[in-house]
């Protein structure tokens, strides 16, 4: 008998969805058609020789739809396509007449967010140069080893941090051996005298032959954070821009009608090529901020009515734990009252996702997993909690795909190396699915530059990244350096830096899986852990440093904090130890420093002001000099 089509039809239809949940064929699509946008835009880009995102620029100023459109935002300010081209095109003129900039030249500039950095950068692309963003948080040595790395000639200096600029670091880039025997380093110092100058000079608008290039050319350098050592310049070539902008505006779905607001600082690559050159690439509004701060952060977006936003590292977690915001006249609550229907980072912890989305309103986040110099990346658009606190997601299609660009492998813990097994020809082990170990990324072994660009004038850092011969003979594959973790649902799930996870009676403990679970105590506002050496001890203890919510950290606080970390955690990964902080120790990225707290470890001659407790019969208890004493000469064992 005939299957009526008023009952066959709602069941296909669910059948259909249902299958479309199971395998996620339509995310896997959206996925693909992303990568296969940024394909193409890099293949015509290059065809025309006009891969510099420059080009985008000139093109919404010279379009009569867009020209008037804006193109930035700061500070209550506004500048469109057009008037920020015509900036730009004077940035360029004198910096080539003033200055004598060249195609293809290192220019090194170490400013705060401001439209002067913007217009800079963008001034040097119009000449075919070469941008080097120095961290404006470096002071010292750090700072003159970042200057000297790029090999530029000049370097331009925001007024606002002239003062990390000490007689020592002039006089030293003044030095006729500051660029290895070369010459000198000229810094020039902006001032408002100065974009004066600028802003009466002629805008000039150089050949297109001036900017010619390749993909594999280098386009910028951007500094590693150096929280492992001195910082190091990522390569950053024209493909990797034109790739990153590419796919996230067909993946995320930026349109030209968003306004993307990030405070995050510009001289990294999540701001520089996530938030500006995918805005100016799609003709969409950036909204800048000069720092990040909670007291502004949800301000600046109701004022420049953003429609997106951009986090890094532990900002969600810093805006969940303010305050309210309330408005002045009504008292209404301000948390939900805003635009903002997307947000897009790395970082976003677990344990924060929901309640961030919850609190303020947010429908999705786009969170992805890459660095600076590395060869891919994860993504996951997440509009749901199937995803939350994941670093990427593929459905069957795209794990099929990406099976063979990727593995997960085990990790040998002394030498913090992957795993060779001596039975099976020294190659490496893959790890099963749902378990964890370091994820590497597949490179073409016969031209490795053509796959990863490293580190400039770098050779052997560079070299550092690439394993060889890893699952079958005559292979290559790039560390990423990260435990992760792929589940059979197609998610990723971060879970640790190899070098933060440590060893404690006889286990491995994950830093990021004891901070998340930390991290979801009500009372816990941050909560960075690492390893401590012991005298007389194998391995090192756990100890959390924890920002609380309150000033008042009693002990019913501190029992229902032994409580939480029991009830939660293996035993192994217990911290034994907690470190009561005042702020947070992080990278001008808001990402969490561990190696100031690692090195002081628990002894309270290094410790300061800040109060340490031990874990002893289930409790935390105060830890001072005479337990120290006791602990550190091996009288007690934890």
């Amino acid at each position: 008998m005939a299957i009526s089509l008023a009952i066959a039809g709602p069941a296909v239809l669910a059948g259909a969805a249902w299958l479309n949940a199971k395998t996620q064929f339509s995310y896997d699509l959206r996925l693909i058609r992303a990568l296969g946008n940024a394909q193409v835009q890099v293949a015509r880009g290059e065809k025309s020789d006009r891969l510099n995102p420059f080009y985008n620029l000139e093109q919404h100023a010279t379009t009569k739809s867009t020209s008037n459109r804006a193109f930035l935002m700061y500070e209550g300010q506004t500048w469109t396509y057009r008037e920020a081209h015509e900036i730009v095109l004077k940035y360029g003129t004198w910096l080539k007449t003033r200055h004598g900039i060249v195609p293809r030249e290192v220019v090194a500039m170490d400013f705060m967010n401001s439209p002067v950095f913007i217009f800079l950068w963008l001034g040097i692309w119009s000449l075919g140069a070469i941008p080097a963003f120095i961290n404006y948080n470096l002071t010292g040595d750090p700072l003159l080893h970042s200057v000297k790395t790029s090999t530029a000639r000049v370097l331009f200096v925001d007024q606002e941090i002239r003062p990390r600029f000490t007689k020592d670091i002039t006089d030293t880039l003044d030095s006729a051996k500051a660029r290895d025997g070369i010459g000198p380093v000229e810094t020039v110092f902006f001032d408002a005298t100065l974009e004066e100058e600028i802003m009466g000079t002629e805008a000039i608008r150089e050949p297109d032959s001036s900017r010619s290039a390749v993909r594999l050319d280098m386009a910028m350098l951007i500094f590693t954070s150096g929280t492992t050592g001195l910082p190091k310049p990522a390569n950053v070539t024209w493909q990797k821009i034109i790739m990153g902008t590419g796919f996230m505006l067909s993946w995320f779905g930026l349109t030209k009608s968003d306004r993307f607001y990030t405070c995050m600082p510009l001289y990294h690559s999540s701001a520089a090529i996530f938030a500006l050159c995918t805005s100016m690439v799609k003709g969409s509004t950036l909204v800048l901020g000069h720092r990040f701060s909670t007291r502004t952060f949800w301000n600046e977006v109701r004022q420049h009515d953003a429609t997106a936003i951009q986090y890094v590292g532990e900002t969600c977690r810093y805006l969940l734990a303010a305050e309210p915001q309330y408005d002045p006249v009504t008292g209404e609550n301000l948390d939900r009252v805003n635009n903002v229907t997307k947000a897009f980072g790395n970082g976003l912890r677990p344990d924060v996702w929901d309640r961030f989305k919850e609190r303020f309103g947010i429908d999705t986040i786009g969170e992805f997993y890459a660095s600076t110099e590395g060869v891919s990346a994860t993504w996951n658009l997440s509009s749901n909690k199937f995803s939350s606190g994941a670093i990427g997601r593929h459905g069957s299609l795209a794990s099929a795909i990406v099976k063979n660009q990727l593995a997960i492998v085990e990790v040998d813990w002394t030498t913090e190396l992957p795993l060779r097994d001596p039975l099976n020809h020294n190659f490496c082990r893959q790890v099963r699915t749902g378990e964890s170990g370091e994820l590497i990324f597949k490179v073409n072994p016969a031209d490795i530059h053509s796959d990863f660009q490293g580190y400039f004038n770098n050779p052997s850092a560079t070299e550092s990244k690439i394993f060889r011969n890893v699952l079958v003979e005559g292979d290559a594959y790039c560390r990423s350096g990260d435990v992760l973790r792929w589940d059979s649902e197609g998610r990723w799930w971060f879970c640790d830096r190899i070098g933060d996870t440590f060893r404690w009676k006889s286990e491995n403990v994950s830093t990021a899986e004891v901070s998340s679970v930390l991290g979801t105590h009500p009372s816990i506002h941050e909560a960075n852990v690492y390893g401590v050496e012991i005298p007389n001890h194998d391995g090192r203890a756990g100890c959390a440093a924890i920002l609380f919510g309150t000033e008042d950290v009693s002990e019913g606080l501190l029992d229902s904090v032994a409580r939480h970390a029991q009830s939660n955690l293996a035993k192994y990964a217990v911290p034994p130890f907690l470190r009561i902080v005042s702020g947070h120790q992080t990278t001008g990225n808001n990402k969490q420093l561990k190696a100031v707290l690692r090195d002081e470890g628990i002894s309270p001659e290094k410790t300061g002001d800040d109060r340490i407790y031990w874990l002893k019969g289930g409790r935390y208890e105060r830890f001072g000099k005479r337990e120290w004493e006791v602990l550190s000469q091996g009288r007690v064992k934890l």
